[in-house]
């Protein structure tokens, strides 16, 4: 069936005022990260990948960029379970497994449980995994990333939210008030659907986006439109997003992130199976197992002051980041270049960079990490630039920092305009 393409480009002159209801909802539905402007949205965009290869080419009546946009945003689906093939290559270098048991070794060092959420984003940054995912309502959810022999699940049920890790046998406990309608179905600590991804997308499309509709597929036995998202502009690393609609429901089955460099897909996300109807209330019942460690989260009594405060320095976070803290005046002053696909957040340390030379100037450490990245010179001086396949981070040899999901020359040439 051949492609649909929209009249017009989200974002484009002359698009109707309705339109701007579309955004509005759009917005609302799109409570995540975009993956732009921070080096920490690469763990943001962890997502599910290869589903099952696209099967058949359903016919479905046609529909435009705008009406699949709306689809999205008006899906209320309250209940289903599923299993979600989640794979993601970022290019990150390998370190031996040095990187498994740092974290391993801070978590232990500070008294936390390796069934923290929080412990476990980095163990999802590469590979594939295949993720179980059930919900019914805005306060019951369960989400089991499946290992080898082993399992670690995150259960959501009204006031308290588990985490278990099989591996350790150990267990991680907070608390948080019954969420209200409209709020995330499931922990915002694992990200774990294609619409949590898709959400991200959305948030990005405005007048520096492309969306069109690319035609239809099955995903997971069911009839799919397949949404295009495009960046206009040059110099990010986002090549395209693909988030396959299904029909009936609106509901996002699989999501795809493209680099401009090509290759395989950044992120690839899908569900392989799908039911959306009641799961039995057994599957959001939890006690810990016997000789289980368990760990109780001080922080994790969370009042609706205390997560509207939180949420409301995190909305202010791009203008103006926490005075200085622990990171040595890390974030102090965060501000933010161009915008759109190609925003890239600019912070000082507060402390020296990397030094740009052999490893003699900055020890073996200094030199290891310096092997990692490329050494760049400009107005600014010199920097390292570490990247992977979406996300890359320029670090002056002053202290300063360039981020964002765009390319090595548009960081060097941001840095050049600051100086």
């Amino acid at each position: 069936m051949a492609p649909y393409e929209s009249d017009r480009t989200a974002g484009a002159e002359g698009l109707p005022d309705e339109a701007d209801d579309v955004r509005a909802g759009r917005r609302k539905a799109a409570r995540y990260v975009v993956p732009v402007a921070v080096v920490g949205v690469a763990a943001a965009t962890i997502g599910l990948v290869p589903a099952l290869a696209d099967s058949g080419d359903p016919s479905l009546p046609k529909i435009t960029a705008e009406q699949l946009i709306e689809k999205i945003a008006k899906s209320d689906v309250q209940q289903l379970s599923g299993t979600v093939k989640v794979s993601t290559d970022l290019g990150l270098p390998s370190l031996g497994g040095l990187e498994s048991g740092m974290l391993s070794g801070a978590t232990e060092g500070s008294g936390g449980s390796s069934a923290d959420p929080q412990s476990k984003l980095m163990e999802l940054a590469s590979g594939t995994h295949t993720v179980r995912v059930a919900a019914d309502g805005p306060d019951k959810a369960k989400v089991s990333v499946l290992e080898n022999a082993a399992e670690y699940s995150i259960i959501h049920n009204g006031n308290d939210v588990w985490a278990y890790d099989s591996k350790s046998n150990e267990v991680y406990h907070s608390t948080a008030p019954a969420a209200e309608k409209g709020e995330e179905k499931a922990p915002k600590d694992v990200p774990t659907t294609p619409k949590e991804l898709a959400d991200e997308a959305l948030k990005s499309v405005d007048d520096t986006t492309s969306v069109t509709v690319d035609g239809t597929a099955q995903v997971a036995g069911r009839d799919a439109y397949k949404l295009l998202i495009k960046p206009k502009q040059s110099g990010s690393t986002v090549g395209a997003i693909t988030v396959a609609v299904d029909a009936k429901t609106g509901v996002p089955l699989k999501f795809t992130l493209v680099p401009t460099s090509g290759g395989a897909a950044v992120v690839d996300a899908g569900f392989t199976q799908v039911a959306f109807a009641k799961p039995a209330a057994s599957t959001f019942d939890f006690t810990p197992p016997k000789g289980a460690k368990v760990t109780e989260d001080k922080d994790g009594k969370d009042t609706k002051e205390s997560k509207e405060s939180k949420e409301s320095k995190e909305s202010k976070a791009p203008e103006s980041a926490p005075s200085h803290g622990d990171l040595g005046k890390g974030l102090d002053g965060l501000k933010t270049i161009g915008k759109g696909w190609s925003t890239i957040a600019e912070f000082d340390t507060g402390g020296q960079g990397m030094p740009s030379g052999s490893s003699s100037e900055g020890g073996d450490v200094s030199g290891f990490l310096n092997s990692l990245g490329d050494h760049v010179k400009g107005k600014f001086g010199s920097g390292t630039v570490f990247s992977t396949r979406l996300v890359n981070a320029l670090i002056t040899d002053d202290g300063k920092v360039y981020a964002g999901a765009v390319t090595k020359d548009a960081l060097v040439k941001a840095a050049n305009a600051a100086h």
